[in-house]
């Protein structure tokens, strides 16, 4: 035995300067690495001892909370927001709904609505949906019985937010009380269940995302900017003022099919920067509207819709998918840069298929591009580019 082992490494003498000379590689080479690792047993000595095999290494949980320094000591967040999601039925409309009809397409795959997104939600540190419907079996809300569209998901669908990258949703705007107050509760309860953060006006949310204290309120300004002019200001300095190094606030606002924001949402958008938030998102139109600089902070006035199971044939399948990226420091959070993906509500250009998916061809790229710079004209402070990439990112 001794002599094979023997003869093996005269062989392995002599083959290796030529290996080396192909490979370029000055990495040691153990000859456990050719023969098998001998096993721990001294009385093992002949080499007929198993081989130790190498055990795959546990999977340890990751705190999302748990700080992650950069170099400079700051701590980098990148966040990802996108506007309307509704998924399920619209229990106004008679017969199977729209989103049934595709799941079945879909083969009931309930993740087919991230499909063209899923890579690009785990790729960031924090993902925001505006939740636009209920997670409830409860019925229809009396008071809303003559509405056109009042939405219902069955509660088991809410596993395919944190299946595809979704951790939070704002859950303040016109449809959470579809189902009355019932449902509201149900649809808190389940998204809690599935892992969703959510966050709404009397209910703000505060966590910790790598080592930052992050504050988020969410507002529905219909009939109320009077009150909220008032209110929200006072509702950021609180946060502030409980050691929130990052606030972020999301308004349900406009006129539903608005390209550009009216004179009370800039002037809300504005004093919310003012007391101190750090970004603005919002809501509700159904269109694309464009990024106001304001003080170094951003105001998003609408990211249009995102997955929308309202209305299968809509006339604008234009969207855009919002990134930010966030350097906190000594309890500063500066910002680090934004992009925006154009993209298209739907995969198929004939109708909507509730698949999200980022745009390709140049022209319609330049056409989001073009609705945004030609309505942020009718802005004081509208942003000068709307990046498509980030720096180091090829």
């Amino acid at each position: 035995m001794y002599r094979k082992i023997i003869a093996l490494l005269l062989i392995l003498a002599l083959c290796v300067p030529f290996a080396a000379l192909a490979t370029e590689d000055e990495e040691d080479v153990s000859i456990a690495d050719v023969l098998g690792t001998i096993g721990d047993d001294p009385a093992a000595t002949d080499g007929t001892a198993d081989a130790v095999v190498p055990q795959a290494e546990a999977s340890v949980p990751v705190d999302p909370a748990a700080p992650v320094y950069e170099l400079d000591g700051s701590i980098l967040l990148k966040l990802t927001f996108t506007g309307d999601f509704t998924i399920g039925d619209n229990l106004q409309s008679s017969g199977k709904s729209i989103f049934e009809r595709e799941l079945e397409k879909q083969k009931g795959d309930l993740n087919f609505p991230f499909r063209n997104f899923k890579e690009i939600m785990e790729n960031d540190d924090l993902t925001v949906l505006n939740f636009e419907g209920t997670l409830t079996t409860a019925g229809r809300n009396k008071n809303k019985l003559d509405n056109q569209f009042l939405f219902r998901a069955d509660p088991a669908y809410a596993g395919v937010m944190p299946s595809n990258g979704v951790e939070c949703v704002s859950l303040e705007n016109n449809h959470v009380l579809d189902m009355g107050e019932d449902g509201l509760a149900e649809t808190k309860k389940t998204l809690t269940d599935a892992g969703v953060k959510y966050y709404s006006e009397t209910e703000p949310l505060i966590f910790t995302l790598k080592g930052v204290k992050m504050g988020m309120l969410a507002y529905q300004t219909f009939d109320q900017y009077d009150r909220l002019f008032t209110q929200v200001p006072q509702d950021v300095k609180a946060l502030k003022e409980q050691g929130c190094e990052l606030v972020i606030v999301s308004f349900h606002w406009g006129a539903e099919l608005d390209y550009y924001p009216n004179a009370n949402q800039q002037k809300m958008g504005k004093m919310t920067i003012d007391a101190g938030a750090d970004l603005v998102v919002g809501h509700h139109s159904h269109r694309i509207n464009p990024i106001e600089l304001y003080n170094g902070k951003y105001i998003v006035y609408s990211l249009g819709n995102f997955s929308f199971a309202g209305n299968n044939k809509p006339n604008d399948m234009s969207t855009f998918v919002f990134q930010i990226k966030f350097r906190v420091k000594d309890g500063v959070a500066q910002d680090d840069g934004f992009i925006i993906i154009p993209s298209r509500i739907s995969s198929n250009t004939a109708y909507n298929d509730f698949i999200p998916t980022p745009y390709t061809k140049q022209e319609n790229i330049d056409s989001v591009l073009n609705v945004l710079k030609r309505n942020g004209q009718k802005l004081a402070g509208p942003v000068a580019e709307y990046p498509l990439a980030w720096p180091d990112e090829s």
